[in-house]
């Protein structure tokens, strides 16, 4: 073996006298214990942690954040010279005025719009950040950037990050799964990636439609007791032929998956069965409802899943790219969430799950206070990185608050500003990781979700 396919290992080993060796050692118990369940760097708050991505960008001036301002202002020729310029600005410009009426909800006194007639019944256990940004106006870009921390992909998800570092309780089931919708979002799989890590930490997605996993039911004819018998001698096969390639992991992740595989024909098909629920509870969900039924099984099956111990789970719903027609087609989406959103936090409620589950929404971005008219009065809004819709719930978080502000117009987040670096370090706060400590040595330095370091929004802990 020549110096240059020394293995990562015995290099790593090699760093035992250097800086590197204060991240080493739970570097390498993490990558050798695989999905086995192991303590944080600190007192964990949340267990386990539910993302739901809204795809394409929800309007904070729509959802969660008013701006009465814009109604005096509405259909008003944006000024370039006296106002900041939106992201995606050409043309002839219009401020937009939000089509949606807002409330003050629960004891709170939150803000929210009318169309979310489920969920503002919740609001007392939300906590709304205005504060948030990030850098890219570009659907794939700003995808990879909410989902990984590095704008460009090829980084490990924020699930793959969670579940390298605690790992999974139940070991017959992937410790981060991915429910997407029938599209996958802009930048595809890759949003949910293992990246650099280990294969062991991808995200698996269930398929929506169709059998959830592909090959999940043994081919007629084939036992459990002959499948144990194929796997025993593929591995020994494997194992001889991984004796002259030391330096190489993905023979070892493929042979992990495949004994992952097994046992999830055991387990799996159980969890999926949403018959098994009662009546009650799927209609609570809004299963069996046109516009519910999609996303509400969605949010059950994650209640389940997390319930069933898997650590991560990222529910997607979409598209929220409404760049004209915003009354239609936000509202359109929000009716399809709303119910479902609420129901799955009522469950967790009633079922003291809430208190150490954490609930994460967001798109990856906002959307601008004003836009070019496509022709009649189709009003929409254009991409804005400045400013996006972002609330917790559950999982140590402050229940009822509403935290940091954007400017008059929504254009920009200007109160408790954070980067979207510093939600990642919060999230992993929250389930009992340090960002700084939480590293994987790759491409000659020790990598981090947070890309090189970030800090706690202590606004948002309970």
């Amino acid at each position: 073996m020549n110096q240059f396919s020394l293995p990562r290992r015995d290099f790593l080993y090699g760093l035992g006298s250097s800086v590197g060796s204060l991240a080493l050692t739970s570097l390498l118990q993490a990558e050798e214990a695989g999905l086995k369940p192991r303590k944080g760097h600190l007192p964990a708050r949340a267990k386990r942690c539910i993302f739901l991505m809204m795809e394409g960008g929800p309007s904070h001036i729509d959802t969660f954040d008013p701006k009465p301002e814009l109604a005096k202002r509405h259909l008003q020729v944006f000024n370039r010279q006296g106002e900041r310029e939106s992201a995606m600005s050409s043309g002839k410009r219009y401020f937009v005025q939000s089509p949606f009426e807002f409330v003050k909800a629960g004891q709170s006194g939150a803000d929210i719009t009318t169309e979310w007639s489920h969920l503002r019944e919740m609001v007392d256990d939300m906590c709304f950040f205005r504060g948030a940004q990030v850098e890219s106006v570009n659907h794939p870009t700003a995808c990879y950037h909410v989902n990984t921390g590095n704008r460009f992909g090829g980084d490990p998800a924020l699930g793959s990050w969670v579940t390298y570092g605690l790992g999974s309780p139940n070991q017959n089931l992937p410790g981060f799964v991915v429910l997407p919708r029938n599209s996958y979002p802009q930048g595809g799989g890759s949003n949910w990636s293992n990246g650099f890590l280990p294969a062991d930490f991808q995200g698996t997605p269930l398929r929506p439609e169709g059998s959830p996993i592909l090959d999940l039911t043994p081919p007629r004819g084939v036992t459990r007791k002959r499948q144990r018998a194929n796997l025993d001698l593929l591995a020994k096969l494997n194992a001889k032929h991984q004796e002259s390639r030391a330096e190489t992991n993905a023979l070892e992740a493929r042979m992990a998956s495949y004994e992952l595989a097994y046992r999830m024909q055991a387990e799996v098909p159980g969890i999926l069965d949403l018959e098994g629920e009662t009546e009650r509870t799927r209609e609570m969900y809004g299963i069996g409802k046109q516009h519910t039924d999609a996303f509400g099984r969605k949010c059950l099956l994650a209640r389940r899943l997390v319930e069933s111990g898997v650590r991560f789970v990222q529910a997607y719903a979409g598209n929220w790219d409404s760049h004209d027609y915003i009354e239609r087609a936000h509202g359109s989406l929000i009716r399809s969430v709303d119910q479902p959103i609420a129901a799955l936090l009522k469950d967790f409620k009633q079922r003291d799950m809430l208190k150490d589950t954490l609930v994460f929404f967001c798109g990856e971005f906002g959307r601008t206070p004003d836009n070019g008219m496509r022709g009649g009065k189709s009003y929409g809004r254009d991409h804005n990185a400045k400013a996006m819709a972002m609330w917790f719930a559950g999982g140590g978080t402050r229940g009822g608050a509403t935290v940091g502000a954007t400017d008059e117009l929504g254009g920009e987040a200007v109160e408790c500003v954070h980067h979207i670096r510093d939600v990642h370090v919060t999230l992993l706060h929250l389930l009992g990781l340090d960002d700084n400590r939480l590293t994987y040595h790759h491409a000659g330095r020790f990598k981090q979700l947070s890309q090189f370091g970030g800090e706690v929004i202590e606004e948002l802990l309970g």
